[in-house]
């Protein structure tokens, strides 16, 4: 046989990704040339196809890939993942996605564990920390057996002394057994509390005191020749008292204390070996036993068991009791109230403390040990009677034991969650917090931010004793590398104890890039979405050079964006489009960035600058009043004060982590809510608010999803299904056959088809297959029965009215005033190309968001409304964005106040007023740099967004328009 040659044998690789066929959701039957090791950028109007395109097609065929690679038997376990709908893709490695869905909302979960920094320091405190005195705050001390015998030479010689080993420590007893059992043993004296005694037969203690005892192993000089002696001794003394021995001088009667482990030399205290369990908060090892870990815990709000003092018991003046009725809880408290002679009548203001106590906690002093005495009741009351044990009492147990989710539920709503007193919010249970490295404990260094974190960790080696470096050399070099690798990606403002669930999809996204990055692997493709999301343009390229550090080592990067700055620094451009849902789907331009831009595609327009966002001609004036909140402090806000111009479109920026979502959605927003609607939600820290009585409504707008089930779409979000069903009811036909509106719902049983339940789709188990998703072969995808679709409006059945899409229903249903109104604003916010039908699911942030605002424009409103909307560009092209300034003038030009979180330049640029909070993130932050309009900002030195909204200006040619009245904040 002919020898192949090495040449023959190889098979180059392939240098390129070629989708071919891809169909999944509106793509148009595309093919597409991706190179690999390449940053590629999707890009176009939202709803254009690019997520199809980047994670349903390639993203999830990759991923299915993987999964084939399992046994059969190993996939009926991990679940299986649907083919997309595409005809082939080559040159695939194996794919990693990282997108803003994919963030821990577990409390348990930080920014340090799931970096893993915080597994290293861990690891750095049980090894190299050193121990202090929680009584006496010095340092700890431990000896081995060689160590004590050395120190006792050297600080005693000559000395006679006895070796004590203890066997009682701080107890009750007459230790009669104990006593006979050492003299067994062959040992001759103990020292009973202090005093050296003889043992002897039947010998007893009083067992009513407290009492301390040991054992003497051995009395001898300390010379040279007794040196072996002493060792066999100490090693005695040692192991009889489990570890612990003491040293007493004859002559002077001075007790010393040595341990093999941490003690404390003046108060004799000892901690256990530390290991990484003791610093994890997520260990029962070294968790605080109060909290357990949380950091915080719920406790009884007494403004909201009580909210009206004036009001008496049998008013309801105790909230989670009620009003007088004929409830068990009531008549336990009617048989309190007549044994102890309250007056439940009385206004709870005019009852004394023990009769209020009583109802309360059971007792009158207000203590959680119920004392009541029932002695003298009746049998039939004392049934009642006996079995109360306080109202708060109650509460506790309720929440902590109930199995009802209703009732713990109930029982939270009277409570408030605070900061853990035992722990003050460090999460780890005392002794851990007296562990140090350079005098920090893992607390202290856990609350630090990111780039002051590593300044201190950079230099730590040279404060180190020799041990502690030789120890610690790689856990620092570990934790060092993962601290670069999250400042590189703009994290700076960070800190390891911050919450999981507080982050945002681009501060979450960004985190896993930064592991990703840290991992070092090579020849994957990594598909992110939107990673500049809630990034300032400040810290933009060092997502950029990031991006490039994941390409550079050999990876395929495939970027979902619209932010600019990214899109020019790509290697290959992907624009889709030209429009929206069905309109879109289809490759408008590729290449290079300078050849899309060429193609005068809608995405190259705004990036040559031939379209652009319109700055305002002449700003809004507002109506003259303000909202003023005045010393807010929370997080790292500086007792700042700031005026909201009601009427106005209000802009806050400032650098990522400058405090903004504090001083909105964190002291404003809460402030506002408990106002207008007496809302629980507890804000931070603050001073003082005015102007509270010039907003009757405040309505928060986020991009958390209109609905979580296949089931929740457009129609039923904003209401109108409910009118689409009542229309269809109205029909003739449906008036003969006697169907209610709620024959058309998909929801309920009646009208839907009962095979697939109303949700269009059957899933087909397959046992060792993936499951397949099918239409339903009975209604074949319609969700409804035969008889139900024969029940037609305007030649349409309840089917094809939810599979139109919004412009198509702006069209038919222009005859009914009330239905076309509520659709119309859908249209108005951009959103004409989605089906009234379509599923919740696939909907995006930034259409998510829309959908929300086109609810809030349909209602009627008083022109007192404050609307707070956070980076509503999110996942919005150029185009989308003008969209949703259009809304956004609707709503403040009808007099309400609109305040937006962003980041955006083209949203800044055209704000009326902007709030600006910096110079930094974390505890460089929070400060208010300026208040005032976008051309009074660009002055501004100290704001880092005042000199982009000023090149940003300068590109609109500002200089040539009348500017202006300066802002009385600027001045």
């Amino acid at each position: 046989m002919k020898k192949r040659t090495t040449q023959e044998t190889v098979i180059p690789p392939l240098e390129t990704i070629e989708v071919i066929g891809a169909r999944e959701h509106n793509l148009k039957n595309i093919d597409i040339t991706i190179p690999k090791n390449q940053l590629v950028v999707f890009t176009g109007v939202s709803g254009s196809g690019k997520s199809s395109l980047a994670f349903d097609t390639i993203y999830n065929e990759g991923q299915r890939r993987y999964m084939e690679s399992f046994s059969a038997y190993a996939r009926q376990f991990v679940g299986d993942m649907e083919r997309p709908d595409v005809d082939k893709i080559t040159g695939l490695s194996p794919v990693i996605s990282i997108e803003q869905k994919t963030t821990n909302k577990n409390p348990r979960s930080t920014v340090g564990t799931i970096t893993e920094v915080y597994d290293f320091l861990r690891l750095l405190f049980a090894r190299a920390s050193d121990a202090y005195s929680f009584n006496t705050g010095k340092l700890m001390t431990k000896f081995s057996e060689e160590e004590i015998v050395e120190n006792i030479f050297a600080k005693y010689a000559h000395k006679k002394i006895s070796l004590l080993a203890p066997l009682v420590r701080g107890r009750k007893g007459h230790y009669r057994e104990l006593f006979e059992d050492t003299r067994k043993k062959g040992y001759l004296k103990v020292r009973v509390d202090g005093e050296v005694k003889d043992l002897v037969p039947k010998m007893q203690v009083d067992r009513y005191k407290i009492h301390d005892i040991e054992v003497v192993i051995d009395r001898m000089a300390v010379t040279a020749d007794m040196k072996l002696r002493l060792s066999q001794s100490v090693q005695k003394s040692m192991q009889v008292g489990k570890g612990l021995m003491f040293l007493l001088i004859n002559d002077s009667n001075q007790l010393i204390q040595y341990s093999r482990q941490l003690m404390c030399e003046d108060t004799g205290i000892s901690y256990e070996e530390p290991s990484p369990n003791s610093f994890s908060f997520n260990s029962p090892y070294g968790a605080c036993p109060t909290c357990k870990g949380l950091g915080t815990v719920y406790q009884i709000s007494m403004e909201r068991v009580i909210p009206d003092w004036h009001k008496s018991i049998k008013d309801g003046a105790i909230a989670p009791l009620g009003e007088e009725r004929d409830a068990y809880v009531f008549r336990q408290v009617q048989q309190v109230a007549r044994k102890y002679k309250i007056d439940l009548k009385k206004p709870l203001n005019e009852l004394a403390e023990p009769a209020l106590n009583m109802i309360l906690y059971g007792n009158e002093e207000g203590s959680s040990e119920t004392v009541l005495d029932f002695e003298d009741l009746s049998t039939s009351d004392r049934v009642y009677a006996e079995e109360f044990e306080g109202i708060i009492p109650q509460l506790k147990r309720w929440f902590s034991t109930a199995t009802s989710e209703p009732i713990r539920d109930w029982a939270e709503g009277f409570m408030e969650l605070n900061t853990c007193a035992s722990c003050n919010g460090a999460r780890l249970r005392k002794e851990s917090l007296w562990f140090r490295v350079d005098g920090k404990n893992i607390s202290e260094l856990s609350e630090w931010n990111l780039d002051k974190l590593l300044d201190w960790f950079s230099s730590l080696e040279k404060r180190l004793s020799k041990k502690q470096q030789l120890i610690g050399k790689d856990i620092l070099k570990e934790i060092r590398e993962r601290l670069q690798f999250l400042l590189d990606v703009g994290l700076t403002y960070l800190t390891l104890n911050r919450s999981s669930k507080t982050l945002s999809g681009g501060e979450s996204q960004r985190i896993r890039l930064a592991t990703q990055i840290g991992s070092q692997l090579q020849g994957i493709t990594y598909v992110l979405d939107e990673p500049s999301i809630g990034l300032h343009q400040r810290d933009n390229q060092r997502l950029i050079t990031a991006l490039q550090n994941l390409r550079n080592i050999g990876n395929s990067v495939l970027v979902v964006e619209h932010d600019k700055d990214i899109m020019m620094a790509s290697d290959y451009l992907v624009d889709i489009g030209p429009r929206a849902g069905k309109f879109g789907g289809q490759i408008v331009a590729q290449g290079t960035p300078a050849e899309v831009l060429a193609s005068h595609s809608e995405t190259a327009q705004y990036l040559n600058g031939e379209k652009r966002i319109a700055i305002p001609v002449e700003r809004r004036k507002g109506n003259g009043k303000f909202l003023e909140l005045k010393g807010a402090s929370g997080n790292n806000l500086k007792k700042v004060s700031v005026k909201f111009p009601l009427g106005k479109l209000i802009l806050v920026t400032g650098v990522s982590g400058s405090g903004k979502s504090t001083l909105i959605n964190e002291t404003l927003y809460p402030i506002l809510s408990q106002f207008c609607y007496d809302s629980k939600q507890k804000p931070l820290p603050y001073t003082a608010v005015k102007g509270l009585d010039l907003i009757d409504k405040v309505i928060e707008i986020d991009q958390s999803p209109i609905g979580r089930t296949p089931r929740s779409n457009p129609a039923t979000y904003c209401g109108f299904f409910t009118e689409i069903r009542q229309l269809f009811a109205a029909v003739p036909e449906a008036k003969i056959r006697g169907y209610a509106a709620g024959r058309f719902s998909f929801n309920v049983k009646g009208g839907r088809c009962e095979l697939c339940e109303g949700g269009g789709m059957r899933v087909i188990e397959m046992n060792f297959l993936p499951d397949v998703y099918v239409h339903c072969e009975k209604c074949n995808g319609k969700r409804y029965n035969r008889e139900t679709l024969e029940i037609r409006y305007k030649g349409k059945s309840i089917s094809d009215v939810l599979d139109m899409t919004v412009d198509e229903a702006v069209e038919f249903f222009q005859a009914v005033p009330y239905l076309y109104r509520r659709i119309k604003v859908l249209q108005d916010v951009g959103l004409g190309y989605i089906t009234l039908g379509q599923s919740a699911v696939t909907l995006s942030g930034g259409e998510a968001q829309r959908v929300k605002l086109a609810t809030e424009l349909s209602k009627k409103d008083t022109g007192k409304t404050f609307y707070i909307l956070d980076e509503p560009t999110t996942g919005l092209h150029f185009q989308d964005i003008q969209h949703l300034l259009d809304v956004l003038y609707k709503l403040v030009d009808r007099g309400n106040t609109v305040l937006v979180i962003e980041h955006n330049l083209d949203v800044i640029k055209v704000a009326d007023h902007v709030i600006d909070i910096g110079p930094e993130g974390g505890d460089g932050g929070g400060l208010v740099l300026f208040e005032g309009t976008p051309e009074d900002m660009v002055d501004v030195k100290a704001s880092h967004t005042a000199r982009f909204v000023k090149s940003e200006l300068t590109l609109e040619n500002v200089s040539n328009r009348a500017k202006p009245q300066r802002s009385k904040a600027a001045k």
